[in-house]
Protein backbone atom coordinates (compact mmCIF):
# COMPACT_ATOMS: atom_id res chain seq x y z
CA UNK A 1 0.00 0.00 0.00
CA UNK A 2 2.55 2.65 -1.09
CA UNK A 3 0.50 6.21 -0.39
CA UNK A 4 2.18 8.23 1.89
CA UNK A 5 -0.32 9.08 4.71
CA UNK A 6 1.58 12.19 5.74
CA UNK A 7 4.24 14.06 3.42
CA UNK A 8 7.18 16.12 5.45
CA UNK A 9 6.64 19.04 2.94
CA UNK A 10 5.61 22.61 4.27
CA UNK A 11 5.83 25.39 1.88
CA UNK A 12 7.23 29.05 3.11
CA UNK A 13 4.95 31.30 4.59
CA UNK A 14 5.51 33.52 2.39
CA UNK A 15 4.32 31.03 -0.79
CA UNK A 16 0.57 31.38 0.89
CA UNK A 17 -0.83 30.13 -2.38
CA UNK A 18 -0.57 27.57 -5.18
CA UNK A 19 -0.53 30.06 -7.46
CA UNK A 20 2.78 31.56 -5.46
CA UNK A 21 4.25 28.22 -5.15
CA UNK A 22 3.44 28.07 -8.84
CA UNK A 23 5.00 31.36 -10.33
CA UNK A 24 7.97 32.07 -8.18
CA UNK A 25 9.94 29.06 -8.64
CA UNK A 26 9.80 29.55 -12.69
CA UNK A 27 10.11 33.12 -12.75
CA UNK A 28 12.79 33.96 -9.82
CA UNK A 29 14.41 31.02 -9.09
CA UNK A 30 18.54 31.36 -10.52
CA UNK A 31 20.34 27.64 -10.54
CA UNK A 32 24.19 27.59 -10.76
CA UNK A 33 25.45 24.97 -12.86
CA UNK A 34 28.64 24.16 -14.95
CA UNK A 35 28.05 23.96 -18.75
CA UNK A 36 26.85 21.17 -19.77
CA UNK A 37 28.12 18.63 -22.73
CA UNK A 38 25.15 19.68 -25.54
CA UNK A 39 25.02 16.43 -28.11
CA UNK A 40 22.50 16.01 -31.08
CA UNK A 41 21.35 12.55 -31.87
CA UNK A 42 19.16 11.93 -35.16
CA UNK A 43 16.19 9.85 -34.15
CA UNK A 44 14.75 6.94 -36.84
CA UNK A 45 12.59 9.27 -38.79
CA UNK A 46 15.23 11.91 -40.04
CA UNK A 47 15.06 13.91 -37.12
CA UNK A 48 16.90 15.00 -34.31
CA UNK A 49 17.09 15.34 -30.29
CA UNK A 50 19.46 18.14 -28.45
CA UNK A 51 20.83 16.68 -24.73
CA UNK A 52 22.63 18.63 -22.39
CA UNK A 53 25.28 16.02 -20.60
CA UNK A 54 26.56 16.42 -16.88
CA UNK A 55 28.83 13.87 -16.26
CA UNK A 56 30.84 12.53 -12.65
CA UNK A 57 32.54 9.63 -14.85
CA UNK A 58 29.29 7.28 -12.88
CA UNK A 59 28.19 4.24 -13.31
CA UNK A 60 24.88 5.79 -12.84
CA UNK A 61 22.56 7.99 -15.34
CA UNK A 62 19.56 10.04 -14.07
CA UNK A 63 17.24 11.38 -17.23
CA UNK A 64 15.53 14.77 -16.57
CA UNK A 65 12.13 15.70 -18.85
CA UNK A 66 10.75 18.82 -18.73
CA UNK A 67 7.18 20.10 -19.06
CA UNK A 68 5.25 21.56 -21.81
CA UNK A 69 7.28 24.34 -23.43
CA UNK A 70 9.91 23.33 -21.16
CA UNK A 71 13.36 23.01 -22.10
CA UNK A 72 16.47 21.30 -20.59
CA UNK A 73 17.60 24.88 -18.93
CA UNK A 74 14.55 25.81 -16.78
CA UNK A 75 15.19 25.98 -13.59
CA UNK A 76 13.19 23.14 -12.09
CA UNK A 77 15.31 20.67 -14.72
CA UNK A 78 18.95 22.61 -12.87
CA UNK A 79 17.84 22.13 -9.86
CA UNK A 80 17.14 18.36 -9.82
CA UNK A 81 20.25 17.69 -12.60
CA UNK A 82 22.64 19.85 -9.64
CA UNK A 83 21.10 17.79 -6.74
CA UNK A 84 22.24 14.34 -8.47
CA UNK A 85 25.10 15.38 -9.68
CA UNK A 86 26.00 16.36 -5.79
CA UNK A 87 25.49 13.27 -4.93
CA UNK A 88 27.60 11.41 -7.62
CA UNK A 89 25.34 10.71 -10.18
CA UNK A 90 25.70 11.70 -14.31
CA UNK A 91 22.51 14.13 -15.30
CA UNK A 92 20.85 13.86 -18.72
CA UNK A 93 18.46 16.64 -19.35
CA UNK A 94 17.02 16.18 -23.06
CA UNK A 95 15.36 18.76 -24.78
CA UNK A 96 11.78 17.48 -27.05
CA UNK A 97 11.78 18.20 -30.08
CA UNK A 98 11.52 22.16 -31.21
CA UNK A 99 12.22 22.76 -27.00
CA UNK A 100 16.03 23.50 -28.25
CA UNK A 101 17.16 26.62 -29.08
CA UNK A 102 16.35 25.24 -33.29
CA UNK A 103 13.34 24.14 -34.41
CA UNK A 104 13.15 20.29 -35.14
CA UNK A 105 12.82 19.37 -39.06
CA UNK A 106 9.74 17.17 -39.32
CA UNK A 107 6.49 18.84 -39.48
CA UNK A 108 5.26 16.84 -36.36
CA UNK A 109 6.73 18.37 -32.48
CA UNK A 110 6.49 16.49 -29.30
CA UNK A 111 3.31 15.56 -27.10
CA UNK A 112 2.94 13.73 -23.82
CA UNK A 113 2.67 10.44 -25.11
CA UNK A 114 5.54 10.71 -27.57
CA UNK A 115 7.58 7.72 -25.82
CA UNK A 116 9.52 6.78 -29.07
CA UNK A 117 11.30 10.01 -28.38
CA UNK A 118 12.03 9.07 -24.80
CA UNK A 119 13.19 5.74 -25.85
CA UNK A 120 15.67 7.13 -28.15
CA UNK A 121 17.20 8.60 -25.56
CA UNK A 122 17.20 5.59 -23.02
CA UNK A 123 18.73 3.68 -25.68
CA UNK A 124 21.25 6.01 -26.70
CA UNK A 125 22.31 7.08 -23.20
CA UNK A 126 22.20 3.86 -21.11
CA UNK A 127 25.58 2.80 -23.17
CA UNK A 128 28.24 2.32 -20.37
CA UNK A 129 25.83 2.82 -17.38
CA UNK A 130 25.10 0.10 -14.79
CA UNK A 131 22.17 1.65 -13.81
CA UNK A 132 19.41 4.02 -14.92
CA UNK A 133 16.77 6.27 -13.32
CA UNK A 134 13.87 8.66 -14.95
CA UNK A 135 12.55 11.76 -13.53
CA UNK A 136 10.17 13.56 -15.12
CA UNK A 137 8.31 16.86 -14.79
CA UNK A 138 4.74 17.37 -15.32
CA UNK A 139 3.73 16.55 -19.26
CA UNK A 140 7.77 14.93 -19.06
CA UNK A 141 6.18 13.21 -15.86
CA UNK A 142 3.23 11.81 -18.01
CA UNK A 143 5.57 10.40 -20.67
CA UNK A 144 7.83 9.01 -18.04
CA UNK A 145 5.26 6.85 -16.55
CA UNK A 146 3.63 5.83 -20.09
CA UNK A 147 7.02 4.93 -20.51
CA UNK A 148 7.48 2.96 -17.93
CA UNK A 149 3.85 1.15 -18.68
CA UNK A 150 4.76 0.43 -21.63
CA UNK A 151 8.23 -1.73 -21.23
CA UNK A 152 7.33 -3.35 -18.46
CA UNK A 153 10.58 -4.92 -17.45
CA UNK A 154 12.23 -5.80 -20.31
CA UNK A 155 15.12 -2.87 -20.17
CA UNK A 156 16.95 -4.25 -16.69
CA UNK A 157 19.56 -1.29 -16.26
CA UNK A 158 16.54 0.91 -15.45
CA UNK A 159 15.78 0.89 -11.82
CA UNK A 160 14.09 3.83 -10.52
CA UNK A 161 11.95 6.50 -11.61
CA UNK A 162 10.21 9.88 -10.10
CA UNK A 163 7.47 11.78 -11.55
CA UNK A 164 6.33 14.91 -10.60
CA UNK A 165 3.61 17.25 -10.81
CA UNK A 166 2.13 14.69 -13.23
CA UNK A 167 -1.37 15.25 -14.50
CA UNK A 168 -2.23 11.60 -14.86
CA UNK A 169 -5.69 12.33 -16.37
CA UNK A 170 -4.99 14.21 -19.45
CA UNK A 171 -8.29 15.55 -20.45
CA UNK A 172 -9.08 16.47 -16.87
CA UNK A 173 -5.90 18.41 -16.65
CA UNK A 174 -6.87 20.59 -19.83
CA UNK A 175 -10.43 21.27 -18.18
CA UNK A 176 -8.51 22.83 -14.83
CA UNK A 177 -6.02 24.86 -16.33
CA UNK A 178 -8.39 26.47 -18.75
CA UNK A 179 -10.66 27.08 -16.28
CA UNK A 180 -10.98 30.15 -13.98
CA UNK A 181 -8.03 32.00 -12.98
CA UNK A 182 -5.96 29.13 -13.93
CA UNK A 183 -6.77 30.77 -17.36
CA UNK A 184 -3.32 32.52 -17.31
CA UNK A 185 -1.22 29.63 -17.46
CA UNK A 186 -2.67 27.82 -20.52
CA UNK A 187 -2.89 31.49 -22.48
CA UNK A 188 1.16 31.65 -21.87
CA UNK A 189 1.21 28.26 -23.07
CA UNK A 190 -1.47 28.66 -25.76
CA UNK A 191 0.64 32.34 -26.83
CA UNK A 192 4.20 30.23 -27.59
CA UNK A 193 2.40 26.99 -28.99
CA UNK A 194 0.86 29.49 -31.37
CA UNK A 195 4.19 30.98 -32.17
CA UNK A 196 5.65 27.37 -33.08
CA UNK A 197 3.11 26.43 -35.41
CA UNK A 198 3.63 29.67 -37.49
CA UNK A 199 7.04 28.77 -37.20
CA UNK A 200 6.88 25.40 -38.30
CA UNK A 201 4.40 26.38 -41.59
CA UNK A 202 7.10 28.59 -42.91
CA UNK A 203 9.52 25.48 -43.53
CA UNK A 204 6.34 23.13 -44.17
CA UNK A 205 3.94 25.41 -46.20
CA UNK A 206 0.36 23.52 -46.76
CA UNK A 207 0.94 21.44 -43.90
CA UNK A 208 -0.57 23.10 -41.05
CA UNK A 209 -3.95 24.52 -41.17
CA UNK A 210 -2.75 27.80 -39.62
CA UNK A 211 -6.10 29.39 -41.05
CA UNK A 212 -7.71 27.45 -37.44
CA UNK A 213 -5.29 29.29 -35.39
CA UNK A 214 -7.65 32.42 -34.91
CA UNK A 215 -10.17 29.36 -33.44
CA UNK A 216 -8.25 28.29 -30.80
CA UNK A 217 -8.79 29.99 -27.21
CA UNK A 218 -8.27 27.00 -25.16
CA UNK A 219 -5.80 24.36 -24.97
CA UNK A 220 -7.92 21.93 -25.75
CA UNK A 221 -8.89 23.78 -28.91
CA UNK A 222 -4.92 23.69 -29.67
CA UNK A 223 -4.96 20.08 -29.06
CA UNK A 224 -7.99 19.27 -31.34
CA UNK A 225 -6.72 21.19 -34.18
CA UNK A 226 -3.16 20.51 -33.90
CA UNK A 227 -1.64 18.03 -31.75
CA UNK A 228 -3.77 15.69 -32.00
CA UNK A 229 -4.25 15.36 -35.49
CA UNK A 230 -1.04 16.31 -36.42
CA UNK A 231 0.61 13.27 -34.57
CA UNK A 232 -2.14 10.41 -36.31
CA UNK A 233 -5.13 11.03 -33.37
CA UNK A 234 -8.08 11.85 -34.63
CA UNK A 235 -8.94 14.53 -31.81
CA UNK A 236 -8.28 15.60 -28.54
CA UNK A 237 -10.62 13.22 -27.24
CA UNK A 238 -8.46 10.33 -28.86
CA UNK A 239 -5.04 11.94 -27.85
CA UNK A 240 -5.96 12.61 -24.26
CA UNK A 241 -7.50 8.54 -23.77
CA UNK A 242 -4.59 7.17 -25.53
CA UNK A 243 -1.84 9.55 -23.63
CA UNK A 244 -3.00 9.29 -20.10
CA UNK A 245 -0.63 7.85 -18.15
CA UNK A 246 -2.99 6.75 -15.57
CA UNK A 247 -4.11 3.57 -17.56
CA UNK A 248 -0.39 2.61 -17.66
CA UNK A 249 0.12 2.89 -13.97
CA UNK A 250 -0.49 -0.74 -12.95
CA UNK A 251 1.76 -1.99 -15.65
CA UNK A 252 4.98 -0.60 -14.06
CA UNK A 253 7.16 -2.93 -13.16
CA UNK A 254 9.35 -0.98 -11.28
CA UNK A 255 9.46 1.31 -7.99
CA UNK A 256 8.16 4.92 -9.22
CA UNK A 257 7.10 7.86 -6.94
CA UNK A 258 4.22 10.32 -8.31
CA UNK A 259 4.15 13.65 -6.16
CA UNK A 260 1.68 15.81 -7.11
CA UNK A 261 0.15 18.85 -4.71
CA UNK A 262 -3.37 19.10 -3.78
CA UNK A 263 -3.21 22.65 -4.45
CA UNK A 264 -1.55 22.58 -7.93
CA UNK A 265 -3.11 24.73 -10.31
CA UNK A 266 -3.10 22.03 -13.13
CA UNK A 267 -4.07 18.90 -11.69
CA UNK A 268 -8.03 17.90 -11.64
CA UNK A 269 -9.19 15.41 -9.09
CA UNK A 270 -8.00 12.63 -11.10
CA UNK A 271 -4.78 12.94 -10.86
CA UNK A 272 -5.06 11.90 -7.16
CA UNK A 273 -6.09 8.42 -7.60
CA UNK A 274 -6.05 7.04 -3.91
CA UNK A 275 -8.30 3.86 -4.54
CA UNK A 276 -5.74 2.63 -6.86
CA UNK A 277 -2.62 3.70 -5.24
CA UNK A 278 -3.62 1.86 -2.68
CA UNK A 279 -3.74 -1.57 -4.50
CA UNK A 280 -0.74 -0.54 -6.45
CA UNK A 281 2.54 -2.36 -5.12
CA UNK A 282 5.52 -0.57 -7.42
CA UNK A 283 4.23 2.85 -7.74
CA UNK A 284 4.54 4.76 -4.30
CA UNK A 285 1.88 7.98 -4.12
CA UNK A 286 2.65 11.37 -2.54
CA UNK A 287 0.23 13.96 -2.11
CA UNK A 288 0.83 16.68 0.29
CA UNK A 289 -1.49 19.92 0.59
CA UNK A 290 0.57 22.06 -0.61
CA UNK A 291 3.57 22.94 -3.18
CA UNK A 292 1.82 24.36 -6.41
CA UNK A 293 3.31 22.87 -10.17
CA UNK A 294 6.39 21.97 -9.99
CA UNK A 295 7.19 23.90 -7.24
CA UNK A 296 8.11 22.85 -3.42
CA UNK A 297 10.10 25.26 -2.81
CA UNK A 298 12.78 25.15 0.35
CA UNK A 299 13.06 27.78 3.12
CA UNK A 300 14.76 30.94 1.97
CA UNK A 301 18.27 29.72 2.97
CA UNK A 302 17.92 26.33 1.11
CA UNK A 303 18.82 25.86 -2.17
CA UNK A 304 17.36 22.58 -2.50
CA UNK A 305 13.61 22.12 -3.16
CA UNK A 306 11.44 19.88 -1.59
CA UNK A 307 10.61 18.04 -4.75
CA UNK A 308 14.97 17.85 -5.55
CA UNK A 309 15.22 16.12 -2.15
CA UNK A 310 12.32 13.86 -2.19
CA UNK A 311 13.51 12.35 -5.74
CA UNK A 312 17.07 11.84 -4.39
CA UNK A 313 16.13 9.94 -1.16
CA UNK A 314 13.31 7.83 -2.84
CA UNK A 315 15.96 6.56 -6.11
CA UNK A 316 18.95 5.94 -3.00
CA UNK A 317 17.12 4.04 -0.28
CA UNK A 318 16.64 0.50 -0.54
CA UNK A 319 12.79 -0.57 -0.54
Amino acid sequence: MPLTSESFYQRPKWLFSGHLETIYPALFRRVELQKPERERIATSDGDFLDLDWYRNQSTKLVILSHGLEGNSSRPYMLGMAREFISKGYDVLCWNFRGCSEEMNQKVIFYHSGATYDLDAIVFHAQKGYQEVFLVGFSLGGNLSLKYLGEKGDSNQKIKKAVAISVPLDLAGSCNKISSGENVIYSRRFLNTLKEKVVRKSLAFPGELPVGLLRKIKTLRDFDEYFTGPLHGFSDAEEYYRINSSLQFLDQIKIPTLVLNAQNDPFLSESCFPVRLARKLHKVHFEFPKHGGHVGFSGPSRQKSYYSELRAVEFITRDL
